[in-house]
């Protein structure tokens, strides 16, 4: 099958992966030195040599590291489902929220800490019971089960009328309206308390994010992304048409229930432990492609270092804004994306052909 290579060569797509590379590196090495402490450019350099005080090591080992880390696994694996969702959809809009995930992963959530306490059967309406009972693993591991049910759901949905990829649109809709109205019911018999904290939940903030969370993250998106680049070729192959795909011998329908459970459980993962980020799925893979074309070889990689990048970026803008404290980078990202989301609905061009 012929290469799309859109005006460049083999060398210019490497170049361009390095080149992002060095751009996180670089946003990631600069967001060391923003944050609400007002720490000098010489006390974060003395903290990560091992040198600075003890307050300031702990603000840049235990708080900074972690949410960089998380910023770019999770950036990468929202924007490379991103990518794979709207390859198998064939619709430039697609994105991790379009199959629900993130519908299901909030009413999980919202469960947790409403009903449970954030995994502890111990509610009220004292803000001490919830903070005392409130366990994130458990909330996250709600968040990633709920999302996972919704994921099979919809998947075993389109397997009844095949995976034509209007039928997988129209049951994430459907489906995550239901997640949307469940969470609304759960919310209106919530206490004060427990809906405050179900709603900052729900809000993206890469501050919750530890050692332990990104390591988790990396493991499945790392595995995600090797996957997806092994299946690279029948994703070039699926660009040209169910038709085409399938003359070359390619289970269209199998190819298409692996790689959207696995870009599904990608941002299952992600947004079970930050909350919901919006657009990045939207807005990286679709200027990568309109930079660098549709071969998968190169794009895959490529948008999961532009999430990475955008994520960075929102992350350190939250943080300078904040005027002490960081935004949700969720409603940073939803900035940025709006706009893009609305260009391309009104765009001359709306096709990822």
């Amino acid at each position: 099958m012929a290469d799309n290579n859109n005006g460049f060569n083999k060398l210019n797509k490497y170049t361009a992966i390095i080149i992002m590379i060095v751009a996180v590196f670089f946003v990631a090495f600069l967001s060391l030195f923003i944050g609400s402490s007002n720490m000098s450019a010489v006390d974060t350099i003395s903290a990560l040599c091992g040198n600075g005080s003890p307050a300031h090591s702990r603000i840049i080992w235990n708080i900074r590291i972690p949410r960089i880390l998380a910023a770019i696994v999770a950036g990468g694996g929202l924007s490379m489902s991103g990518l794979i969702m709207q390859t198998n959809l064939n619709n430039p809009m697609a994105s991790p929220s379009t199959l629900g995930v993130s519908n299901a992963a909030v009413f999980g959530a919202n469960l947790s800490i409403i009903a449970f306490a954030g995994g502890f059967f111990s509610t009220g309406n004292n803000l001490s019971s919830y903070t005392a009972g409130m366990n994130p693993y458990a909330t996250s591991l709600m968040a990633f089960v709920f999302a996972t049910i919704s994921i099979l759901l919809i998947l075993g949905l389109c397997r009844l009328r095949s995976f034509h990829p209007g039928v997988v649109v129209l049951a994430g809709i459907a489906i995550g309206s239901i997640w949307t109205a469940a969470t609304t019911i759960l919310q209106f018999y919530a206490t004060d308390v427990g809906i405050s904290a179900a709603v900052i939940w729900n809000f993206g903030d890469l501050g919750r994010a530890t050692y332990r969370t990104d390591l988790i993250m990396f493991i499945v998106v790392f595995a995600g992304l090797i996957s997806f680049m092994i299946m690279s070729w029948y994703f070039n192959a699926l660009l040209s048409g169910d038709a085409v795909a399938k003359s070359l011998g390619i289970n269209v329908d199998i190819l298409r229930f692996i790689s959207m459970f696995l870009a599904s459980v990608i941002t299952a993962v992600c947004v079970s432990f930050l909350g919901i980020i919006g657009f990045v799925g939207i807005i990286c893979p679709h200027v990568t492609k309109k930079i660098l074309g549709y071969d998968h070889r190169i794009t895959v990689p490529v948008s999961a270092l532009s999430g990475s990048f955008l994520l960075l970026t929102a992350d350190t803008l939250s943080r300078s804004l904040g005027n002490g404290s960081a935004l949700p980078v969720g409603a940073i990202t939803s900035l940025i994306g709006a706009p893009f989301f609305l260009s391309i609905i009104f765009g001359k061009k709306g096709s990822t052909k």
